[in-house]
């Protein structure tokens, strides 16, 4: 049972045991609130009898203060057991799915955007937070006091029981039986959310390029069409879930009217009498308001199955894992016979195999898609292969645990990540214990210094969302800012001088030189005199290797290497007429 909560609901172990004890408190909370029922059953008997013995008055009024105390303590501890452990468990389930998105495979990402993830940790968290703080206890402990009663009921008198329960089976059947249609609808649903969702954050990202070209009109008419296709969509799904719960409430109603007709035909046969008839009816007024409630929550509760295999397509995605323990020899970086494909079956690299050697640069080149970037992922084990090996210094990093692997890594993207803080502290990603004067050294190396003793508080100044206050060449150069402070024995660098002008690209290359020696650098570049000093090029057409070797070997072959130059050469001394 703990581990069908688990993964019908996202919850943790812990979490599980206490959906369990939820289930028990709203049970006993429900039979509390019926006990008044037969006290008042009793006392209707002395009533109609004539006579009011004192002992039983004794018993009415001990037996009353009893059943507000049984009530009192039972919906105490109903509370703490639905909507404290509820708030503890959103927290543990939000900090699962943080941890979990850490160790799965970044192939996962691929073919999830950020909208869609966001509206997962957070959207499906809350309200999987409402579903286990008020649908599911309240459904449960409803379902098995109701059951409980009903038992009793027939031990009565069955006829009478048969009377009030009939509807029961009835109205939760048409609910269930909403539960395809739910789901399909839900389903529309959430593609509607995540893509308005998708729209806005497209918009805001945007914005400059949308008031640029003149295009703001054009995209919020679209996204305006986004936005009303989640509002229809609400209304109608609204409407279809009333119209299955309002039917089966309806049905419930039938139940008073049954017993009613049942039992005053009974009474008049003398086959039963008024206390027992008075009873019945009391009964099942009492016990349809939870059911009326349940059956609220049972349609809720199928609507939160799409949001439940969402979370649960992460929590139950496979992770990368490994030993902690590093037993390389060197960190010569070598892809032996090395396969790979993305989530849609798509070849990218087909049976890849060479050396990079530390002390050296290896450079990744080759016509664009030929799968160079891939192959610097792949060599942090970004992704995992799908046959063939990687090894750094002998070591094979499958059997890594991937943040151990990347301790060994300072990686330069083409595209930089800053976070909104100031400058010292996005140099410091790193190295979180570097103290300011190694981030200020690593800075200068970087040639970071000439633009941050211009800004208004230098280090301490806030560049904004994504470094929005820097330029380009200034946020890249804070990157390889972070590679320097990090100083760790394999580089890999992606278009890293992408964004500087040719003097500072010189700089940087100048620091760049004193950074790799006796480490292995993987760079990929696109310009060739980028990569002219290379000591090694490797270059990928169609994800093969189709040359590999010196500068100077490659150069005088009639192969891509040679050709990639020439074009070059032709661009950089082309003269507009």
């Amino acid at each position: 049972m703990v581990e069908r909560l688990q993964h019908k609901y996202a919850l943790s172990e812990q979490g599980a045991k206490d959906m369990l004890k939820a289930f028990a408190a709203c049970t006993l909370a429900n039979l509390a609130q019926m006990m008044p029922v037969g006290i008042l059953f009793m006392m209707t008997g002395d009533l109609l009898n004539g006579q009011l013995p004192k002992n039983h008055v004794v018993i009415f009024i001990v037996g009353s203060i009893t059943c507000l105390l049984l009530i009192a303590i039972t919906e105490y501890f109903q509370y703490n057991a639905t909507f404290f452990s509820t708030y503890v468990e959103s927290g543990v389930r939000r900090r699962s799915l943080a941890e979990k998105l850490r160790r799965i495979p970044l192939s996962f990402f691929g073919k999830k955007d950020l909208a869609d993830l966001t509206n997962t940790i957070m959207a499906d968290c809350a309200m999987l937070e409402t579903a286990s703080s008020h649908w599911l206890p309240e459904l449960v402990g409803a379902f098995i006091s109701t059951t409980l009663v009903v038992i009793s009921l027939f031990f009565f008198d069955a006829r009478m029981a048969i009377a009030a329960v009939w509807v029961l089976p009835v109205a939760f059947i048409i609910v269930f039986f909403s539960r395809n249609v739910m789901h399909a609808v839900n389903r529309r649903g959430s593609r509607y959310k995540v893509a308005c969702l998708d729209g806005i954050q497209e918009a805001l990202e945007t914005v400059r390029d949308l008031k640029a070209y003149n295009a703001q009109d054009t995209y919020m008419e679209e996204l305006n069409k986004k936005i009303k296709a989640v509002e229809s969509h609400n209304i109608f799904s609204e409407f279809l879930n009333a119209a299955f719960v309002c039917n089966a409430q309806m049905i419930l109603k039938f139940g008073i009217g049954t017993v009613a007709i049942a039992g005053s035909a009974l009474l008049i046969k003398n086959e039963i009498n008024v206390v027992t008839f008075f009873m019945y009816l009391l009964v099942v007024s009492r016990m349809y308001e939870p059911l009326q409630i349940a059956l609220q929550n049972f349609s809720a509760l199928i609507a939160t199955d799409t949001q439940c295999e969402r979370m649960d397509e992460i929590l139950s995605h496979r992770e990368q894992t490994g030993i902690d323990t590093l037993s390389n020899k060197n960190y010569d970086i070598e892809f032996k016979n090395v396969h790979f494909s993305y989530e849609d079956g798509e070849t990218v690299l087909n049976d890849v195999s060479f050396v990079a050697k530390q002390g050296e640069v290896t450079a990744l080149i080759g016509p664009s898609g030929g799968g160079k970037t891939t192959v610097s992922r792949l060599a942090a084990r970004f992704w995992d292969i799908d046959s063939g090996l990687i090894t750094v210094g002998g070591m094979d990093i499958s059997k890594i645990e991937p943040e151990t692997l990347l301790s060994m890594y300072s990686i330069v993207f083409q595209d930089v990540t800053l976070f909104n803080n100031t400058v010292l502290e996005n140099i410091r990603i790193g190295k979180k214990e570097a103290t300011d004067g190694e981030v200020q050294a690593a800075a200068k190396l970087a040639h970071c210094d000439e633009f941050i003793d211009k800004l208004p508080d230098g280090y301490n100044t806030l560049i904004g969302e994504n470094g929005s206050e820097l330029s380009g060449g200034e946020r890249q150069r804070i990157s390889i800012a972070r590679a320097f402070l990090k100083d760790a024995p394999i580089i890999l660098m992606d278009e890293a001088t992408a964004s500087l002008d040719v003097d500072n690209e010189s700089l940087i290359q100048e620091a760049i030189s004193d950074l790799i020696k006796d480490k292995t650098v993987l760079i990929i570049a696109h310009r060739m005199r980028t990569v002219d000093g290379a000591d090694k090029i490797v270059v990928l057409k169609n994800g093969t290797v189709a040359e590999s070797g010196k500068p100077s070997v490659l150069k005088v072959n009639d192969g891509i290497y040679s050709h990639m130059i020439s074009v070059q050469m032709q661009s950089e001394n082309w003269v507009y007429n």
